[in-house]
């Protein structure tokens, strides 16, 4: 995790001189959707946050990367569920994420026009997502075999404005898929562990990111007409 932060500040060093970029954080909330808890895709219930870099091609369309990091939360008795309120399993884990991908924007955001934005944008690319394995030994009792990482692909649906000639707030709704079963603990990857599976095994866990994010402007000014 750590070289992956290094490479992410390496990035930002060396393309400092190209186009105009952005770098700032993203802080809101996130949940759970998979075999423990509630499945409502949007209702966050613990904290996140993260640094994002953007390198700005077009008015419609920047590379962007990000560093996340999140508390992973869910609950059975939460969930409308009824066969899940019975069994009442819950579980809390750690969600570190490296990503990478592709910003469009609905309506041309020029920074180097100065007067009020707004536009709409989707996100998608690939991320590293790296948490611990957890599996249910006993009734309701967590326990890990080992730190794990997993591929997953991160989208994002939001609003950007900016606020002055270098801040830019937006709000985005950004779930994440993830090639992975067992953060929940429902499907060890320990073939010792393999009779303590439960839920759907051909089905993966989803997290989900909602907040705000704030970014600073900065390099050379960008001429996008070429």
């Amino acid at each position: 995790m750590n070289r992956l932060i290094l490479s992410f500040l390496i990035l930002i060093t060396f393309s400092a001189t190209a186009q105009i970029h952005e770098i700032g954080v993203f802080a809101g909330g996130s949940n759970f959707v998979g075999d423990v808890g509630e499945t409502t895709y949007i209702k966050p219930n613990e904290f996140t946050y993260g640094l994002i870099y953007k390198w700005n091609r077009s008015p419609r369309h920047s590379w962007r990367a990000s560093i996340s990091t999140a508390k992973i939360t869910a609950d059975d008795d939460r969930s409308k569920d009824p066969s899940r309120k019975q069994r009442n399993y819950d579980f809390e884990n750690t969600i570190k994420e490296v990503s990478l991908g592709l910003e469009f924007n609905f309506f041309e955001f020029d920074l180097h026009q100065l007067k009020r934005q707004f536009t709409p944008y989707v996100f998608v690319g690939l991320a590293y997502t790296h948490y611990d394995g957890l599996f249910f030994k006993e009734p309701n009792v967590t326990n890990s075999d080992s730190s794990h990482g997993t591929l997953s692909v991160p989208f994002a649906l939001g609003v950007k404005s900016n606020l002055t000639k270098n801040l830019i707030v937006g709000f985005e709704v950004a779930p994440r898929y993830t090639f992975a079963d067992d953060i929940d603990g429902s499907s060890p990857k320990n073939d010792e562990l393999q009779q303590l599976r439960f839920g759907n095994i051909n089905s993966n866990d989803w997290y989900v990111f909602s907040g705000f994010t704030l970014t600073y402007t900065f390099g050379r000014k960008p001429c996008f007409c070429d």
